[in-house]
């Protein structure tokens, strides 16, 4: 699992040395089975040859001797001719009747036990079975390696005439050397080889992963609001180069559907403006004609009254026209982005000077400074304060006691922090997450574009406007920008 965690460039690196690590430990296991196999056909080639070149010699002294060629009379036959050709071969040799009985050896002295007198039966039996009438055993002692060779000698009329032993020593040391040699010249190889290998996997998975790097980094920038560049590589492999071509494929087709999807959203929302336009004039065009129809029905100009009912029917038609005015006036004021002034201004001054249009005594401002400068538009911030308080005033129930909306002004690092805490209705849950969306609005009244406004006035000057709230408890809106 932790494997697949790694990235493709580790894996890369990892995978090239362990293949290296993996062919010099198989090489080196192969050149140690090959020198074993090279001792062993070593030791049986060279007992081989001293056993040809001691039967010549033996064959030459049974052709000289004047003794009886009989195997009674070996003893005295190789009486002194057993050490010279021991001597000239370097082995110890001895002979054994055809019935395995020790009859002569090339030890001049030696201790009872330290030479087998007798030929066990299964290697007599192997013998005579034999074509060849010869037949090695092996063993090991004290750790060493021993081979015994047991073949018949023959008189001049090709008559067995005794068994020879030539006992031989696989003496490895010579070998063991050379392989010692061969595997530490080796080691220095592949140290060497391993250094390579690590630079060359470096470079090979900087090259592989390198272009793979370059199309994340791409998709990664990638986004649906703005214009994203497609990925430009010269020399790539014919996987990278499809991996390209399907990104770029992928802008292409993602432009033409953001162009589709903004000409859908702003059709959309023109609808839907239009609809909220039509829908809140309708409002107050209905009680206008009401108001005509009633007058036009029962204008009498004779009746004493008539200048009362004018009036009455001036003030009601007056208060519908504000009433369609201030839904154009709140439309023209959320489609217009506030001014980019960056007027320094003392934001404790100009937060105390929005609320004073206020009447509410239950109203509290307090600042942690008297002077807090920040870069902001002075209309824009009384417009955010005079939203957000008149939002408190309105979330208040008007049968509450002690109604309490408490304003404050904080400097906290390099930021501003201006909250409004009401202890009004709050929030439901279900609208936590509209309260900032326009035309979205809990009361009877009011078109919903106030919180949007704030928001789109806070977020123009580089700050944000969060809340927190609880129903029947109240609500905090906090609002921070940069300071000066």
């Amino acid at each position: 699992m932790r494997l697949k965690k790694l990235s493709l460039r580790v894996r890369i690196f990892f995978a090239m040395i362990v293949l290296v690590l993996i062919a010099s430990i198989l090489i080196a296991g192969v050149t140690i089975y090959q020198y074993n196999e090279e001792a062993i056909d070593y030791h049986k080639e060279r007992l081989e040859r001293k056993e040809r070149a001691i039967i010549s010699d033996i064959n030459y002294v049974i052709k000289e001797t004047t003794y009886p060629v009989e195997t009674e009379k070996v003893s005295l036959i190789f009486k002194d001719e057993i050490y010279r050709i021991a001597a000239i071969h370097g082995m110890k040799i001895n002979f054994y009747d055809l019935d395995g009985t020790l009859l002569k050896s090339s030890k001049a002295s030696f201790e009872p036990d330290s030479i087998i007198k007798c030929i066990d039966v299964e290697i007599l039996n192997a013998i005579s079975n034999t074509a060849e009438h010869r037949y090695v055993v092996k063993n090991e002692k004290n750790g060493e390696t021993f081979q015994s060779s047991y073949t018949y000698i023959y008189d001049s009329k090709s008559k067995p005439l005794a068994i020879l032993n030539l006992p031989y020593l696989e003496n490895d040391d010579f070998l063991n050397k050379e392989l010692n040699e061969f595997l530490e010249r080796l080691g220095y190889a592949y140290l060497f080889m391993m250094f390579i290998a690590i630079i060359l996997a470096l470079l090979l998975s900087k090259y592989i992963t390198r272009t793979l790097k370059t199309v994340s980094d791409k998709i990664n920038e990638t986004r649906l609001e703005k214009r994203n560049k497609k990925i430009d590589i010269e020399s790539s492999s014919e996987e990278i180069s499809t991996l390209v071509n399907s990104y770029n494929s992928m802008i292409d087709q993602l432009e033409e559907s953001a162009v589709q999807l903004a000409t859908s959203e702003r059709e959309q929302a023109w609808r839907e403006m239009a609809k909220q336009v039509a829908h809140e004039i309708k409002n107050p065009l209905t009680p206008m004609r009401l108001s005509v129809q009633s007058f036009q029905r029962k204008f009498n100009p004779e009746d004493e009254n008539i200048y009362q009912k004018v009036d009455e029917y001036s003030k009601t038609l007056i208060q519908q026209i504000d009433t369609m005015s201030s839904i154009a006036s709140a439309f023209s004021n959320f489609a217009k982005m506030p001014a980019q002034k960056n007027e320094t201004l003392n934001v404790t001054n100009i937060v105390k000077l929005a609320l004073d249009i206020f009447s509410e005594d239950y109203i509290e401002f307090s600042s942690d400074e008297n002077e807090i400068m920040a870069n902001f538009d002075r209309t824009q911030l009384i417009r955010v304060i005079t939203n957000l308080v008149k939002n408190g005033i309105q979330a208040i129930p008007h049968d509450k006691e002690n109604p309490k909306i408490k304003v404050k002004v904080a400097s906290e690092n390099d930021m501003v922090k201006i909250t409004v805490e009401d202890n009004g209705i709050g929030v439901s849950d279900e609208n936590k997450n509209k309260i900032f969306e326009p035309k979205f609005t809990t009361k009877t009244s009011g078109m919903g574009l106030g919180l949007a406004m704030v928001k789109n006035i806070v977020e123009t000057y580089k700050g944000s406007i969060t809340f927190t709230s609880q129903q029947e408890i109240g609500t905090t809106f906090t609002v921070t920008f940069p300071k000066i």
